[in-house]
């Protein structure tokens, strides 16, 4: 098993759910953060006072992936999540090695 993690723009979040649900994947959870990459943040005019915006919203989405599924579901959210612009995000994929379904104590793939 998986454990992909995804940073992505907040409003991509809806096309994001619906790609990985298209390909079976069912179960994301989702965090609102900030943060900042290369973009390094930016300025904004607030009433005639510029000030710096060092921390970007963010949206990440967590999600256990069986490993016939790990090709589809990064593809589903490179696609899903990009705009072609500074900022889209990144994705991460970590080795999982174990998952218990706490109400009926399944293990592995089988508590996905």
């Amino acid at each position: 098993m998986k454990f992909v993690t995804a940073i992505i723009k907040p409003f991509k979040l809806d096309e994001v759910r619906e790609a990985l649900s298209a390909i079976g994947v069912q179960g994301i959870t989702v965090t609102e953060v900030k943060g900042f990459g290369r973009q390094k943040g930016h300025t904004e005019l607030y009433r005639g006072a510029e000030y710096v915006v060092d921390f970007l919203p963010k949206v990440k989405i967590e999600a256990a992936i069986r490993p016939d599924l790990l090709d589809q579901a990064i593809e589903a959210i490179e696609k899903s999540a990009a705009t072609g612009k500074i900022g889209d995000g990144k994705i991460f994929v970590f080795d999982l090695e174990q998952a218990i379904r706490i109400r009926t104590g399944e293990t592995g793939p089988d508590a996905l």
